[in-house]
């Protein structure tokens, strides 16, 4: 009997390993392998065609660190995260927070504030450097109703990286509202009616009631929107390209510039390791001392 039940068990293993064969599969040579390529390559040095030309050991992490352009790039990217982060789940939560009662109308403005998650990061790009245009852009066009002289979005290094920023939030903007969203509409309507008749005003329910019970999506989009922060390239190659003198070039953008302009693969490398060893260490970091202050229903 306990052969057979040993039997059955390894088939029903066996069977498990099976079907999770093909995302293995893609996990190896899609995740795995190239993570421990990279290793590789980031203790070595290639020639200018890409190919590794000598192993140097931990001598591309020690011109990393030594470097004041890596921790130049750094800072930008921290200041960049400073801006869009917060930024973004401020505003798409007052918006939320404005929109997701059931007044008549409403659904056409969840509609438009929902819009720019499906504009991909290309068209968004295109959209706001016609905006941007120091001419011909609408920017500079409505401010100067208010006799503001005309801003080079783009091209002057102090506002360089408020336009990226500016652009990120409108684009990330429909991800987090739709997630703040669908949190809003998850709470009860009993805690308002209950609210309502202890006397509680809509600031004093928002922010004592619907906000703890909210901490969970917060904490969630928190978490990603600092990742995705993190990993910003598209609207700063197509806007920006890392300029002007570098005010916008995050390590995301350097990687790019050394690995695949360069082709200095293991500087490349060694950079988008020590970019993951910040995001993980910093996600722990956030688990580990705001998860403390979410409200699990």
């Amino acid at each position: 009997m306990q052969s057979s039940a040993k039997k059955s068990q390894r088939k029903e293993e066996l069977l498990g390993y099976f079907f999770l064969a093909p995302s293995l599969i893609i996990f190896i040579c899609f995740l795995f392998y190239p993570m421990l390529r990279s290793v590789y390559l980031s203790m070595t040095l290639t020639d200018p065609r890409g190919r590794v030309a000598a192993f140097v050991g931990m001598d591309n992490y020690v011109d990393l660190f030594t470097s004041g352009q890596f921790y130049s790039n750094l800072k930008v990217t921290l200041l960049f995260i400073l801006l869009t982060v917060p930024t973004t789940i401020v505003w798409s939560l007052i918006l939320a927070a404005l929109t997701h009662n059931k007044l008549r109308g409403m659904k056409v403005f969840q509609f438009i504030f929902s819009l720019p998650i499906v504009i991909s990061v290309g068209t968004g790009s295109i959209i706001w450097l016609l905006l941007f245009h120091p001419t011909a852009g609408m920017l500079n066009y409505f401010i100067g109703f208010v006799g503001i002289s005309p801003i080079s979005w783009l091209a002057d290094p102090s506002w360089a990286i408020i336009s990226i920023s500016l652009m990120t939030v409108w684009m990330n903007m429909g991800f987090v509202y739709i997630i703040l969203l669908s949190g809003l509409q998850g709470v009860p309507e009993e805690l308002y009616e209950s609210a309502k008749i202890d006397g509680s005003g809509p600031v004093r329910t928002f922010v004592q009631i619907v906000l703890p019970l909210l901490s969970p999506t917060l904490f969630f989009v928190l978490i990603v929107s600092v990742i995705s922060a993190f990993q910003a390239f598209g609207q700063i190659n197509i806007l920006t390209k890392g300029g002007p003198i570098n005010s916008t070039n995050v390590v995301v953008y350097s990687i790019y510039q050394d690995a695949f302009i360069n082709f200095r693969f293991g500087i490349g490398s060694a950079q988008a390791l020590i970019l993951f060893l910040i995001i993980l260490l910093l996600t722990i970091v956030q688990f580990k001392v705001l998860e403390k202050k979410v409200h699990y229903q």
